[in-house]
């Protein structure tokens, strides 16, 4: 098996290593190792096809259980199938073969798992690597096809933005609680149904990490959105101590006069006027904040 390059993470960079192979178009497998993970990327023609690893955030069951492509008794059969297999055949294969998913199915979760993934490992700044021409260690049947240049460019966003989380939310482990509104300051805010959500979790003693772990969604994309609704003033860490009864009374008034002023802006309306509707995924209301503070 002949090794075309090899090294130390540090000296080349994970972005230069994808970069050189696509530039040259090669196809093989990448092996990246730091400490016990080991990570293999298969490349056809400087193209990603496929990769996996043994601590991958997202596994591909619980992806499309979360798309709500399969239920949970259907992953529990799937995987029942898999080990009286004895692993001979991948996950993905067996969901197909039983009808629970289709072939297309199939290809957007892998996809999205492989660019998580990728995502994943440009964070990486210590560790080795080995490419290895024309070998690929293990036959899959579904492959993608993912531009290298495309998944850099996101990979590189992502460490940006959670630079920029690491920065709002040192500690995780902090609670969150509403904000209170003053009412000499407003300003407008659009609240998509994802961060109504979100809110409707706080209470003043759940923190940031168990708000995120409690999602359906990517835990990277939650916290992102608590980033958001911090920075808009809406919310904020505490202590996590129990809130008193009048604190409590004021974080539910809080919340209540975000509907309120969102339920009478959307009254008066004038009907038979020339209106712009928006989208039920997206609600625009007045609220008031103080982002002194921040």
């Amino acid at each position: 098996m002949e090794q075309d390059l090899q090294g130390k993470i540090g000296r080349f960079t994970l972005p230069d290593i994808f970069q050189l192979i696509a530039d040259s178009r090669k196809t093989g497998t990448l092996g990246i190792q730091r400490d016990g993970d080991i990570v293999m990327i298969y490349f056809k023609k400087g193209k990603i096809v496929y990769g996996y690893g043994p601590r991958q955030a997202w596994h591909l069951g619980e992806l499309l259980k979360e798309k709500s492509i399969i239920t949970q008794d259907q992953l529990n059969d799937a995987v029942k199938t898999q080990a009286e297999t004895a692993n001979s055949k991948r996950l993905g294969q067996i969901l197909i073969e039983k009808n629970y998913i289709s072939r297309s199915d199939l290809e957007i979760i892998l996809r999205r798992q492989i660019e998580e993934l990728i995502y994943s490992l440009l964070s990486w700044d210590n560790g080795s690597f080995k490419f290895y021409e024309n070998q690929y260690p293990t036959e899959e049947e579904i492959t993608v096809n993912i531009s290298v240049e495309n998944a850099i460019l996101e990979g590189i966003r992502r460490l940006d933005e959670q630079n920029r989380m690491n920065e709002i939310f040192p500690d995780t482990n902090l609670s969150l609680s509403l904000t209170p509104s003053p009412s000499e300051r407003q300003s407008e805010i659009s609240l998509k149904s994802e961060e109504w959500s979100l809110i409707a979790q706080i209470d003043g003693c759940r923190t940031i990490e168990e708000i995120a772990c409690s999602q359906k969604t990517p835990k990277f994309e939650v916290l992102n959105r608590l980033a958001g609704l911090k920075l808009a003033g809406l919310i904020t860490t505490t202590d996590g101590k129990k809130p008193t009864a009048d604190h409590l009374a004021g974080m539910v008034e809080d919340l209540a006069g975000l509907l309120e002023r969102y339920l009478s802006k959307k009254s008066s309306v004038i009907p038979n006027e020339k209106t712009t509707l928006q989208s039920p995924e997206e609600i625009t209301i007045d609220i008031t904040s103080d982002h002194s503070e921040y």
